[in-house]
């Protein structure tokens, strides 16, 4: 059945420009289509294009607890400019508490199951909360982010969380996502100009220098697939 509904979408929006895509989706899925923003450059394009449509998505963001003061700077210039309600969802106290109190604050640079722990309590949790009830999941993921997502496609069906996945800007580079943050005056996290290409928590992300793969600032100790348990196929 999840085969047929995103081969259905494929066939149904492949003349459609990103804009007629999302408003096709906000329509006929009605408060069933939800887009999870973490204020990177691809998220700010996707929720600008939502907010200039007035479309009825829902926004939201996960607080992991250890952002970038900067990340909370472009979260709330981003609300003020577009007027846009982006919903937060947390981790469990609980879960984070037993954490720290058994493995200590930086457990996660100590083995690769003890960072996707933290993950997972800080991000997988969280966004399992904020995906219930819905059908469509619009998310940022482009092809040339990551060796894992160079063959995802515009519409795929996450068995993981039991969503259609919608990834608009998937064959956009890096220069035309820049360039439509420039030329419509989009907010972006000013970490960007420094060199943080991909940005998540403050102790797992890094800039890079030129040249380097785009995700090597993140857990930058690692040499695995470098996903954090989100979007997984």
């Amino acid at each position: 059945m999840s085969t047929a509904i995103v081969n259905n979408l494929l066939d149904k929006t492949k003349d459609f420009s990103i804009e007629e895509t999302l408003s096709f989706l906000a329509n006929e899925y009605k408060d069933k289509v939800v887009f999870s923003t973490s204020f990177g450059q691809e998220d700010q394009v996707i929720t600008a294009l939502i907010a200039k449509n007035n479309l009825p998505i829902t926004v939201f963001t996960l607080d992991t607890g250890r952002l970038f003061q900067e990340t909370y700077d472009v979260f709330h210039k981003t609300e003020k400019k577009y007027k846009v309600g982006i919903k937060t969802y947390f981790p469990e106290t609980a879960d984070v508490e037993n954490l720290l109190n058994t493995k200590g604050p930086n457990s996660f640079y100590e083995s690769v199951e003890n960072r996707k722990e933290c993950c997972f309590i800080r991000k997988v949790v969280p966004l399992t909360k904020a995906l219930k009830g819905y059908e469509i999941w619009i998310t940022g993921l482009r092809a040339e982010q990551s060796e894992n997502r160079s063959d995802l496609s515009a519409f795929e069906y996450d068995a993981h969380f039991n969503i259609i996945k919608f990834n608009p800007l998937l064959k956009w580079s890096l220069e035309e996502v820049q360039k439509y943050i420039d030329d419509n005056n989009v907010p972006q996290n000013t970490l960007h100009k420094k060199g943080f290409v991909s940005i998540g928590c403050a102790p797992c992300t890094r800039a890079i220098a030129e040249g380097e793969d785009i995700r090597a600032g993140r857990w930058s100790w690692e040499s695995s697939h470098k996903e954090c348990g989100l979007h997984q196929k």
